[in-house]
């Protein structure tokens, strides 16, 4: 029976968890991160299962995995994993993961007051706040985003024809404004709208081609964002983000925030610099702004956002997993609903 063991630092984004693997993560092959999620996925996939799935972690369970820095300029790298899979990009949890990487001592930036971090998307550069040993605050500038569709009319069974823009700011989005037949978020429980995510996901991915135009190994959404009205009025907009099959996001989402500072520049919304102050369904707070305008490859208009948030330490764990053991690679209850 073969035993492995992940050291782990334990915490939080904004209110959505993050386990960062600090010792125990595989060695990978690849040149860059993306090939190296690549190669995790055709591997290593029980590794996420095992530490993102019950019985060692639960339906909404997120997390990375820390690497050295692949690039000369870099301080680090992450791997990102969570249950709908081994994303290219995580917002709360690169915020999360360079408060514990800095706060524990684990990295020491090139730079004071910058941290350089290699990621399967690409690379991004963030910008911390400090108090002592806390870090009070952290401001990513993110990969390249973009509106890649908008006005996609989607024939939705539960509320009728929506029409729904579909961004990428480090996973793709299709986003549900309110409208006639959508009232906001805050008309739904979230089961609701999990489920409806769900439904969303399959619909879009059914209805049109989603493929970064400059990476075609990105493609398909495998999140939804149902928007709506604000808690509280320091807010300007709200949203729940659905992830894969189980996941919903307690904070505003990294790159979901990221894919709709990206749409709402697009459609003259949000004007370079703004602050877009974007809450989450338990009402806690990133904010995003457009640090500046670029293009793709092929041309398509986009923008580097940025998204600063805060981020808590809770604990620290060593997991084990024995090969042999019941539900040694974690299961999820939806995998038992027919």
């Amino acid at each position: 029976m073969t035993r492995h063991s992940f050291t782990c630092i334990e915490g939080h984004t904004e209110g959505m968890p993050v386990r960062m693997v600090i010792d125990g993560g595989p060695a990978l092959d690849g040149s860059t991160m993306n090939d190296r999620r690549l190669d995790f996925i055709e591997r290593y996939d029980w590794i996420r299962r095992a530490l993102m799935f019950e019985p060692r972690g639960h339906a909404h369970m997120s997390g990375t995995i820390f690497y050295p820095p692949l690039s000369a300029n870099a301080d680090f790298s992450l791997l990102f994993i969570e249950t709908s899979g081994c994303l290219p990009m995580c917002g709360h949890a690169t915020i999360g993961s360079i408060s514990f990487a800095l706060e524990t001592g684990l990295v020491v930036p090139k730079n004071p007051g910058t941290v350089t971090v290699d990621v399967p998307a690409g690379q991004i550069t963030a910008r911390y706040e400090q108090d002592g040993e806390r870090i009070t605050s952290v401001r990513f500038t993110n990969v390249p985003s973009f509106l890649l569709h908008r006005d996609v009319e989607i024939v939705f069974p539960k509320l009728g024809r929506l029409s729904v823009d579909i961004a990428y700011g480090g996973n793709f989005y299709p986003i549900v404004e309110v409208q006639a037949n959508y009232p906001g978020c805050e008309h739904f429980a979230p089961e609701v709208l999990l489920e409806w995510g769900r439904d969303m996901q399959r619909l879009v991915n059914h209805a049109v081609d989603v493929v970064h135009p400059d990476n075609p190994a990105i493609r398909r959404v495998k999140h939804c964002m149902w928007t709506g009205r604000p808690i509280s009025a320091e807010a300007d907009a709200r949203a729940v983000v659905i992830a894969g099959d189980s996941l919903i996001d307690r904070s505003p989402c990294g790159t979901g925030s990221s894919a709709r500072v990206a749409q709402r520049f697009a459609r003259g919304w949000l004007k370079e610099g703004d602050a877009f102050r974007h809450e989450s369904l338990i009402g806690s707070r990133f904010i995003g702004r457009v640090e500046a305008q670029t293009s793709l490859a092929d041309g398509t208009a986009a923008v580097f956002p940025s998204v600063e948030g805060r981020a808590w330490i809770t604990g620290r764990a060593q997991h084990f997993v024995e090969d042999g053991q019941p539900y040694a690679h974690g299961f999820s209850l939806q995998e038992f609903v027919n």
